[in-house]
């Protein structure tokens, strides 16, 4: 998420998460859902930091025959190992640069869209579109209270 110039810290500290990346001062949202697209688990992160550095404490939630399905930038020994002690199958597609050819399966790997739609959907709060909040915690806090609307939408009852 593109932070407003207003959000943006001019000291550099951890409690702000905003870091510069290609597109200037940004952050990051790791984001876990289910197969609804509903999320169980958001962090924010500064803009530069890379994707598979918090996955390792993600997957602490997956079980045995879960399906972890993830981008390009989650692509590594190390989280496919972490799968499979867990005793679930990661459908992630290889780097162009791998050496060794891996399992992937295309068709399984098109229910991934769930977590784009997710995006999609708590992008539609302008608060969390562009971020206002300087503190990381009130930023999380507002997309936690976006996520619980997705829940509730997705539970309430309708005649």
């Amino acid at each position: 998420m593109r932070v407003h110039q207003h959000g943006a810290c001019v000291k550099r500290e951890e409690a702000h998460c905003t870091g510069r990346s290609r597109g200037g001062l940004t952050t990051k949202i790791h984001a876990l859902v289910d197969r609804q697209g509903l999320p169980l688990q958001l962090v924010v992160t500064a803009g530069q930091q890379h994707d598979n550095l918090l996955a390792p404490k993600r997957m602490n939630g997956l079980r045995n025959k879960d399906m972890l399905l993830a981008d390009k930038a989650y692509d590594s020994h190390r989280i496919r190992n972490l799968a499979n002690e867990r005793g679930a199958w990661a459908n992630i597609p290889p780097k162009s640069n791998r050496k060794n050819p891996i399992c992937f399966s295309p068709y399984l790997y098109r229910n991934r869209n769930e977590v784009e739609r997710f995006f999609n959907r708590i992008k539609q709060y302008r608060r969390i579109a562009t971020r206002y909040k300087r503190l990381a915690e009130n930023f999380l806090a507002f997309i936690k209270l976006a996520a619980i609307r997705l829940w509730l939408g997705a539970y309430e009852s309708t005649p």
